[in-house]
């Protein structure tokens, strides 16, 4: 079966709301409801987390990064790491534990190790970015970078089911395209892509902006969620292995970074934030 036809079946899937997920995540979607619970108080919250080990190393790594953690005191128990960050930043990293163990769950480990390092770059560099140039909130860049690539964790799991979604001439099949004027693979994947955001609960403005990521136009001046994802995107060492063929919005997002920030700026906000993009990345990524 070609490409765009197993895209367009499996859009109609999630569309009629046949989302598969592995059944190694069913644990990890259970714990997010839990927390998302508005009846659940910060004790409870703390005997959920201490109950799930991976959520709990998370929690804490992200604690002792450089970007919550200004006092540079070990942190070690998840109470302590818990009221730093506070429990919006700790509901958001269950919904990240999905998507690593989603993540997880494939078989082409290279291809999914990129992805993973990829967003967790993301991640980083946009609660930066969100905070020196868009004026956006520093936690909800962090988190909408680091589930940006979901639906491509989502394909990847479902490959074993499609052979030929992902095969040996994988780069050659996602990285071109023969007519550009054909926006029927775009359209799937945000199609997909938002029909697992929604499965997940992500919140609707969190969701329309990553949309915005995915169709790729920048804003002038960049100002909202999408346009900081978009920079962090462009600007992230690790790229995802699927990029958006040529003919698309992104290939134009460099020229656009250097029309509205000179690179001189550009390079003095990226050596000041040295320390916090490698220390969060570091977490998200352990």
């Amino acid at each position: 079966m070609e490409k765009n036809a197993i895209l367009g079946v499996l859009a109609e899937e999630v569309e009629r709301g046949r989302l598969i997920f592995p059944t190694s995540i069913n644990n990890a979607m259970c714990t997010r409801q839990k927390l998302e619970d508005p009846d659940c108080n910060q004790d409870t919250v703390i005997r959920i987390i201490q109950a799930e080990p991976l959520l709990s190393a998370k929690i804490v790594a992200i604690a002792n990064s450089a970007v919550f953690n200004r006092s540079n005191r070990k942190i070690t128990d998840v109470r302590t790491a818990v009221t730093l960050i506070g429990l919006r930043t700790v509901r958001n990293l269950a919904t990240v534990i999905i998507v690593q163990q989603l993540a997880g769950s494939q078989i082409k480990a290279d291809l999914v190790a990129q992805l993973w390092k990829h967003s967790a770059h993301v991640a980083a560099l946009a609660q930066v970015i969100a905070r020196r140039i868009t004026a956006q909130d520093p936690e909800t860049a962090m988190f909408a970078g680091m589930i940006h690539e979901i639906s491509w964790f989502y394909l990847l799991a479902r490959e074993k089911y499609y052979p030929g979604l992902i095969d040996e001439s994988m780069a050659d099949s996602w990285n071109s395209n023969d007519d550009p004027d054909d926006d029927s693979e775009p359209d799937s994947e945000i199609t997909i892509g938002t029909a697992i955001l929604h499965a997940l609960s992500v919140p609707e403005a969190v969701l329309k902006n990553i949309v915005h990521l995915w169709k790729g136009y920048l804003s002038f001046p960049p100002t909202c969620l999408g346009d900081t994802l978009l920079i962090a995107n462009q600007l992230a060492p690790v790229k995802s292995p699927f990029t958006i063929p040529a003919g698309y919005p992104h290939h134009a997002m460099h020229a656009n970074i250097d029309f509205f920030i000179d690179e001189a700026t550009l390079s003095d906000i990226l050596k000041d934030s040295e320390d916090e993009v490698l220390s969060l990345t570091t977490a998200l990524c352990g």
